[in-house]
């Protein structure tokens, strides 16, 4: 196998997936101990437009149910939340969690002059621009641009993936994605792989090739520090069967082993219920709260969960009313959903949304999720928001 094949067979030009910091590299000769408890992130995100209102439902308004007589969830199957909101009864798991109080509902999340498309309103979200701005980097990724400008040891990002999201790319820095620690190391100790970056630094200082025989360096560097310290740790916990929880599984292993990793990117698909809405929602709010709640717990059995904060997000909510073909179609404005150990508002931290004030048939946001990403950038991850987001947005008190 020659080089330009190597490089074609292996995805390392266009996979997006192997990007890595160099932040990896000064890490590896850090000890353990030297690695001091400090506060992660994991964002979850619902892939196709999650159906807020079929979520947590506000059982308690009799428009809930004229407007959906045939996806209505039945108030005896509710998991009663207050007099006004409940858990979808795939979410039993989720309760516990809530009753703990390590859970946070945040209703009618949005952003003014909404878009429906899934491409557009994702780029939004996860670049956090307003719906007629147009960015190329993420608000993870920025945030990774702003710290390493100013930071001894520049933070990183994971996303459990393929490929690396918008949300974890920023101009100068950019997340890494994997879905296997093992297999990227193996990958990465292949001779040829080795050979070529032992033998090509004469091509350091070409733009193109160069920059791909950086990354391909560092790859390697990251791939031996990610394997060697997350395979020291063994979790005990015992998680669903599923894509999503093994996703968060190896998170948690991540955190807990002591990577130095502040920000994780998980996501699950499927939620663009159009027709026959109830079972499909159903079985993927099932997936989603029985992972979170096993990985949440497994945080806590590892003193990690005071440590971690995770926000679940979906690009946008359904419409109020259903669909002839017992499904919903794009809407607007959306619940959040937050967990940790250490949330300063516990429980539902706004009004419910209000089903008889619309926007032409879509729920009236309450806040913008720009607010959400600027209280965890001012008071989570320690930087300013208005850095990060192009201008100031006001914090809440969840945290």
């Amino acid at each position: 196998m020659n080089r330009r094949n190597f490089l074609r067979n292996t995805g390392f030009v266009a996979a997006g997936s192997l990007f890595v910091p160099a932040f990896m590299k000064p890490l590896e000769a850090m000890a353990l101990d030297e690695l001091s408890l400090y506060k992660n992130l994991v964002v979850v995100q619902l892939s196709g437009g999650n159906d807020g209102l079929n979520t947590i439902i506000p059982y308690g308004n009799d428009i809930y149910y004229q407007k959906r007589k045939g996806i209505s969830i039945k108030p005896e199957e509710i998991i009663k939340l207050n007099d006004m909101q409940g858990l979808n009864p795939n979410m039993a798991a989720l309760k516990e969690i809530y009753d703990q109080g390590w859970m946070t509902i945040i209703n009618d999340v949005g952003y003014p002059n909404p878009d429906r498309s899934h491409f557009r309103s994702m780029d939004i979200w996860q670049t956090g621009s307003d719906s007629n701005q147009f960015l190329s980097t993420g608000w993870i990724g920025r945030y990774l641009d702003s710290n390493c400008q100013t930071c001894k040891f520049p933070y990183t990002a994971i996303e459990v993936d393929d490929s690396l999201s918008l949300a974890l790319k920023g101009q100068t820095k950019k997340g890494i994605a994997l879905k296997d620690p093992a297999a990227l190391f193996r990958n990465t100790n292949d001779p040829f792989f080795k050979s070529m970056i032992q033998n090509e630094k004469e091509h350091l200082d070409e733009d193109n090739l160069g920059y791909l025989y950086k990354t391909m360096i560092e790859t390697s560097s990251s791939a031996s520090y990610i394997q060697n310290t997350s395979k020291i740790y063994q979790s005990k916990s015992v998680y669903p069967t599923s894509g999503f929880s093994n996703q968060l599984k190896i998170v948690s292993k991540f955190i807990s082993s002591g990577l130095k990793t502040r920000v994780y990117y998980v996501s699950l698909s499927g939620f663009d219920t159009h027709v026959n809405q109830v079972n499909q929602q159903g079985n993927l709010l099932k997936q989603y709260s029985e992972g979170m709640a096993a990985f949440l717990k497994d945080l806590k059995s590892n003193n990690k969960l005071e440590d971690t904060l995770v926000i679940t997000f979906s690009e946008f909510g359904r419409r109020v009313e259903q669909n002839a073909s017992n499904g919903t179609d794009h809407g607007t404005a959306n619940n959040m959903m937050i967990f940790g150990g250490r949330l300063k508002k516990q429980g539902i931290f706004n009004a419910a949304p209000n089903l008889g004030d619309l926007d032409t048939g879509d729920l009236k946001y309450q806040l913008d999720f720009r607010q959400v990403y600027g209280t965890i950038l001012d008071k989570w991850l320690d930087v300013n928001n208005a850095d990060i987001l192009s201008k100031k947005f006001n914090t809440l008190d969840f945290i």
